[in-house]
C-alpha cells in the first residue's frame, strides 16, 4: 500500500500531471471566460487552437518550445483553412488531404519536437472535418479565433513555466536517476547469473537507449538555460547531477565484462562475486530512491548501507585471495579488484548527487566552458537538402509519409461511400497510431482498441448509473487531464479516458450516449485495421532493410572512440574532452543502432532476415564499446606509464579493421595497413609486460615480502587491463569484420548464406 502510495505523490506531484493540469487549463478557461463575457460562440474555436497546439510543448530549450508553438500555431491555421475551403469539392479536397497528410508528415525528419508539430498540423487537418463552416467570413473568424487559442496556450505555457521552472528538469533528472538504478540492478544479475542472460542483454539495449535519449534532452535543456544571464545556483545543482549521473552510466557501460572469460576464472567460486553483485543492486536501489525525492523533497536516505555493501565487496577480495592462494588468485583478484574500483567510483558519484541534494553548499560548483558545452549538444538541422535528402523511395520518412497519405484519403473515401456518420473519428485513429514502423503501429494500434473498448465499458457503467450532464462535463475535463498526463506513460490507459472525455463531450450535441459509444468503437476498430494493413502492404519499410546507415554510424563512431582512447592515454590532461565528446558520440550511436534492433524485434517473424546475425552484431558492437570505455575510464582515473608502442599497433589494427567493416559495407576498396603477424606480436608483448610484473610480484612473495604497495598494485592492474582489454578488443573487432562481411552477402546481397 506504501508503494502504491508514494506512486500516486510521484505522478501527481510529476511534469505528465503538470502538462496535463496545463492543457486542462488552456481549455477550461476559454470555455469560462467567454461563457461569463457572453461571447460563448467563440469558445468552441479558440479551445481547438489551444488543444491544437500544446503537442509541441515538451521538455527542453525555452526558446526552441516558443518556437515550435508559434510554428505549429501557423500550420495548424493554414492546413485549417485549406481543408475547410475545400469542403465544398470532393475531388479538391481529396487532392488537400493527401497533399498535406505527405508534406506535413515529411516535416519529421527534423527530429522528435518537429514530429510533434507535424502530428499538430495532422490532427487540424483531421479536425477541420468537425468544424461547420461555409461562408468565407465564417471560416477566416474561426481560423483567426484558433490562432487567438494557440496563443493563448503559449501564454498559460509560459506562465506554468514562471511557477514551476524547475519541474521538467527535475522529472527528466528523476527518470534519468531511476532507468540507471534499473541497468545498475540488471547489471548485478548478469554478473552470476548465467541463465537467462541473452534475454537481460537485450533488455540492456532498451535501458540504454532510453537513458541516452533523457541525456540529450537534459543537455540541452541545462546546457543552453541562461546562457546570456548566467544559470542560477539550482541549475548548477541540476547540471552537476546530470554530469554525475553521465559518469555513472560510462562507468557502467566500461564493466561490460566479459562473462565468458569470468565464468572461465571463477567457475564454481561465483559466491565471490556476490558482494560486487549485491552492492550493484544496493546502488541502484539508492538511485532509484534519489530519483524519487526529486519530486518528493523527502529527506536523503542513510549512506551506511552503501558504505558498508562496499566495504564487503573489498573484504571478498582478501577472502578471495585467502581462499584460493596466490599466484593462482591473481587474475580473478585482479578482475575483483578493477571492478571493486569502479563501483567506488560509482560510489562517489552518487554522493555527489546526495550532496547536491541535501543542498551542501559546496556541492553545487560547477565550472564548463561555453564553447566546451556547446560542444556535448546534438544540435537538429533545420536545413531544407534534410527534407531533400529524406524525399526519395529508400528513405523510411518519405514512405511512411506517402504511406499515411494513401490510407487517409481511403479512409475518407471509405466513410464518404459508406456515409460513416464521423469519418474524421477513423481519420484521427490512424494519424494517432500509424508509425513508420509496422511494429510500433501494430501495438499501438492493440493498445488503441484495447484502451477504447475499456473506455467505452466505464462510459457505458457511469450512463446507466446516471444521465446528469454536470457528472459528464465534470469526468470529460477530469479524464482529458489525466488522459494527457499519462499519454507517454501508458498509451493504453490514455486511450481508454480519451475515449470517456470524448464520448461526454459528444452526449452534450447528441443526447443518445450509447449511439456515441457504439459509432467510437466501430471507427476506432475500422481505423486501426486500416493502419495495420496499410504498413504492412503499402511500401512496407522493414526495419532490416534499414539497417545499413545506423550500422555504419555506429563503426564509424567506434573508430573515433578508439582513437580518442589512444590520445587519452599520451596526454589525459591535454585530451580529455575531445574524448568525453567522442564517448557521448558513440554512445549515442550504439544507442541507436539498440534502437533499431528493437524495432526489428517488433516485426513479424518472417521479416525478422538473419536475425541472430543482426543481434550478434548489435552485441559485438555494445561489448566492443563498453571495452574501450573501460580502458578509458581507468586512464582517467589512474596514473598510468606512458602508453606503449606496442598498444599504439593495436589501436592501429583494431581501427583499421573497423574501417574494413565499414569500407566492406560501403562497398569502398578495402586497404589492409596492418599485417595480423605485427599485431600479434604487440599483443603478445604486451601479455609479457603483465606477466612479468606477475612473476617478479611472485619473487617478492617467496622472498618474504607479502606487503602490496600500491604502485605496484596499479601497475599490475594497468598492466592486466590493458593486455587483456586489447586482446579483447581486437578479437571482438574481428569478430564484427566478419559478421559485418556477412550481413553484406546475406542482407544487402540478398545472398542465401
Amino acid at each position: 500500500m506504501k508503494k502504491i502510495l508514494i506512486q500516486l505523490e510521484l505522478f501527481l506531484k510529476g511534469s505528465s500531471f503538470d502538462r496535463g493540469i496545463r492543457i486542462g487549463v488552456g481549455i477550461t478557461v476559454p470555455f469560462a471566460v467567454l461563457y461569463f463575457l457572453g461571447f460563448f460562440e467563440y469558445a468552441p474555436a479558440v479551445v481547438v487552437g489551444a488543444f491544437l497546439n500544446a503537442p509541441g510543448d515538451i521538455p527542453g530549450s525555452f526558446k526552441r518550445k516558443v518556437n515550435a508553438i508559434l510554428v505549429s500555431i501557423g500550420l495548424t491555421m493554414l492546413i485549417t483553412a485549406i481543408i475547410l475551403f475545400s469542403k465544398p469539392y470532393l475531388p479538391l479536397l481529396l487532392l488537400a488531404l493527401g497533399v498535406i497528410t505527405f508534406v506535413v508528415s515529411l516535416l519529421s525528419v527534423y527530429g522528435f519536437r518537429a514530429s510533434l508539430v507535424s502530428f499538430s498540423g495532422l490532427l487540424a487537418m483531421v479536425i477541420a472535418f468537425a468544424i461547420q463552416k461555409e461562408t468565407a467570413q465564417e471560416i477566416l473568424v474561426q481560423v483567426a479565433l484558433m490562432g487567438v487559442g494557440g496563443l493563448w496556450y503559449l501564454v498559460v505555457s509560459f506562465i506554468f513555466q514562471k511557477l514551476a521552472p524547475i519541474k521538467e528538469q527535475n522529472q527528466l533528472l528523476s527518470d534519468t536517476l531511476l532507468l540507471i538504478g534499473e541497468y545498475l540492478k540488471l547489471r548485478a544479475k548478469l554478473l552470476t547469473q548465467k541463465t537467462k542472460r541473452n534475454e537481460r542483454l537485450k533488455q540492456t539495449f532498451v535501458l540504454q537507449h532510453q537513458i541516452n535519449e533523457k541525456h540529450e534532452t537534459l543537455r540541452e535543456s541545462l546546457l543552453t538555460a541562461r546562457k546570456r544571464s548566467g544559470r542560477s545556483r539550482y541549475e548548477e545543482k541540476q547540471l552537476l547531477i546530470l554530469l554525475s549521473s553521465i559518469n555513472i552510466f560510462e562507468l557502467i557501460e566500461a564493466k561490460h565484462l566479459d562473462y565468458d572469460m569470468m565464468d572461465d576464472i571463477f567457475g564454481n567460486r561465483k559466491e565471490f562475486l556476490k558482494a560486487s553483485q549485491n552492492l550493484n543492486k544496493i546502488m541502484g536501489n539508492h538511485l532509484i530512491r534519489l530519483s524519487e525525492l526529486l519530486i518528493q523533497n523527502d529527506k536523503i536516505p542513510d549512506r551506511a548501507t552503501l558504505l558498508d555493501a562496499l566495504s564487503k565487496t573489498y573484504e571478498s577480495i582478501s577472502n578471495y585471495i585467502d581462499t584460493v592462494q596466490l599466484p593462482e588468485a591473481r587474475e580473478g583478484a585482479l578482475v575483483l579488484k578493477n571492478l571493486y574500483d569502479y563501483q567506488e567510483q560509482i560510489l562517489e558519484e552518487i554522493r555527489t548527487i546526495r550532496r547536491v541534494m541535501a543542498n551542501v553548499q559546496e556541492a553545487s560548483k560547477v565550472s564548463l566552458k561555453r564553447e566546451d558545452s556547446s560542444q556535448f549538444l546534438t544540435l537538429q538541422e533545420y536545413r531544407l537538402n534534410v527534407l531533400i535528402q529524406n524525399f526519395s523511395l529508400k528513405a523510411t520518412m518519405f514512405r511512411h509519409s506517402l504511406r499515411l497519405a494513401i490510407a487517409i484519403v481511403f479512409a475518407y473515401l471509405l466513410g464518404f461511400v459508406l456515409d460513416i456518420q464521423n469519418t474524421y473519428w477513423i481519420l484521427l485513429t490512424i494519424i494517432v497510431i500509424m508509425r513508420p514502423s509496422y511494429g510500433l503501429t501494430k501495438e499501438r494500434s492493440k493498445d488503441r482498441i484495447i484502451g477504447t473498448l475499456i473506455g467505452a465499458a466505464v462510459a457505458v457503467g457511469i450512463v446507466l448509473i446516471t444521465q446528469n450532464v454536470v457528472v459528464y462535463a465534470a469526468l470529460a475535463i477530469v479524464s482529458l487531464i489525466l488522459a494527457f498526463a499519462l499519454i507517454q506513460q501508458n498509451y493504453k490507459s490514455a486511450a481508454a479516458l480519451i475515449t470517456i472525455s470524448i464520448i461526454f463531450v459528444y452526449s452534450f450535441i447528441n443526447p443518445d450516449a450509447f449511439e456515441v459509444i457504439q459509432y467510437r468503437v466501430i471507427d476506432t476498430v475500422i481505423g486501426s485495421t486500416i493502419a495495420v494493413v496499410a504498413n504492412y502492404l503499402l511500401l512496407p519499410s522493414w526495419e532490416v532493410d534499414n539497417l545499413k546507415q545506423v550500422l555504419l554510424n555506429a563503426l564509424k563512431m567506434n573508430k573515433s572512440y578508439v582513437l580518442a582512447t589512444q590520445k587519452l592515454y599520451q596526454d589525459p590532461s591535454l585530451n580529455q574532452l575531445s574524448y568525453n565528446v567522442a564517448r557521448k558520440e558513440a554512445f549515442l550511436a550504439i544507442s541507436n543502432l539498440n534502437a533499431a534492433f528493437q524495432r526489428l524485434t517488433q516485426d513479424p517473424k518472417s521479416k525478422q532476415r538473419k536475425f541472430q546475425l543482426i543481434y550478434e552484431i548489435v552485441t559485438l558492437n555494445q561489448t566492443m564499446i563498453s571495452a574501450i570505455a573501460s580502458i578509458g575510464n581507468f586512464i582517467s582515473n589512474h596514473k598510468t606509464t606512458p602508453a606503449s608502442i606496442e598498444f599504439n599497433i593495436l589501436i592501429k589494427k583494431i581501427s583499421n579493421t573497423l574501417q574494413i567493416s565499414f569500407d566492406s559495407l560501403e562497398h569502398v576498396q578495402i586497404k589492409k595497413k596492418i599485417t595480423e603477424e605485427t599485431a600479434e606480436d604487440a599483443q603478445e608483448k604486451l601479455m609479457d609486460k603483465y606477466q612479468q610484473l606477475s612473476n617478479l610480484r611472485d619473487k617478492n612473495i617467496d622472498q618474504g615480502n607479502t606487503e602490496l604497495d600500491t604502485e605496484t598494485l596499479h601497475a599490475l592492474q594497468e598492466a592486466y587491463l590493458i593486455a587483456n582489454h586489447m586482446a579483447w578488443l581486437k578479437s571482438l573487432s574481428e569478430n564484427l569484420k566478419k559478421a559485418t562481411e556477412r550481413y553484406r552477402y546475406s542482407i544487402i546481397n540478398g545472398s542465401c548464406d
